[in-house]
C-alpha cells in the first residue's frame, strides 16, 4: 500500500481510541502508524502473525469470533477485505457497537450497505455503529 494511502487511512482512524484491524495478514503499516499515534490497536487473523511494537495480536476467526477480543473497540478496520467477510465483519462490529471501515480488492463492490469516503489511492467503505456517531 502506498505511503500516502497508509497515512490517509491512519489520519481517518486516529480519532478512535481503540481500533481492531481484522484479517491483518502481513499488511501491518496502518496498525503500526496508529499505534505510533497513541491509538490502542489489536490486530487479528486466523493464523498467528507478527505485529509491530505496540500492536496487540489475537488469533481469531471473524466467522466464529471471540467477542472479548473486540469488546470496547470503537472501530473494526480491514484492508482488502474479501467479499465473503463483509457481512460477518459488519455484523461483528454491530455486536460490539463499533464503526466498521474497510477497503476491498479494487474491483470487489461492498456486499453491505455503506457510505464511501475517497482517500488518496483508495476508497474507504464505512458502516457507522447505530446509524452514526
Amino acid at each position: 500500500m502506498r505511503t500516502e494511502t497508509v497515512d490517509a487511512i491512519a489520519d481517518r482512524l486516529a480519532g478512535y481510541d481503540r481500533v481492531v484491524e481484522v484479517a491483518v495478514g502481513t499488511r501491518t503499516a496502518v496498525a503500526r502508524e496508529l499505534a505510533g499515534r497513541g491509538v490502542a490497536v489489536t490486530a487479528t487473523d486466523v493464523v498467528d502473525r507478527e505485529t509491530p511494537e505496540g500492536v496487540r495480536f489475537a488469533r481469531d476467526d471473524l466467522t466464529a469470533p471471540t467477542l472479548s477480543v473486540y469488546e470496547g473497540a470503537d472501530c473494526l478496520f480491514a484492508q482488502n477485505l474479501p467479499p465473503e467477510l463483509h457481512k460477518p465483519t459488519v455484523r461483528l462490529a454491530a455486536r460490539v457497537d463499533a464503526d466498521c471501515l474497510f477497503t476491498t480488492l479494487g474491483g470487489d463492490p461492498p456486499l453491505v450497505e455503506v457510505s464511501r469516503e475517497t482517500i488518496p489511492g483508495e476508497t474507504l467503505f464505512v458502516v457507522r455503529a447505530n446509524g452514526g456517531r
